[in-house]
């Protein structure tokens, strides 16, 4: 392509898109790849590091208790 080709290509996606909506996509493609990166890098060691600590899902009830919560609101 010769630098003719260029221009006018850069016209029509200027025309197309206009010129707030480049940068946004500009600014939202440099993130990715900015996360994409840090991902391949083992980004998952340095977001434990922001928080201090990993979140943990809470235990399974005890069989027990469960049993006797289902008792009282079949009763009701």
């Amino acid at each position: 392509m010769s630098m003719t080709h260029l221009i006018i290509l850069l016209v029509v996606v200027v025309l197309i898109f206009g010129t707030k909506k480049l940068r946004n996509i500009g600014s939202d493609l440099g993130g990715a790849v900015r996360d994409f990166k840090k991902g391949l890098d083992g980004g998952e060691e340095s977001d434990k590091s922001k928080d201090g600590q990993r979140l943990q899902a809470d235990p399974p009830p005890a069989a027990g208790s469960t049993q006797t919560q289902q008792d009282k609101t079949e009763a009701k």
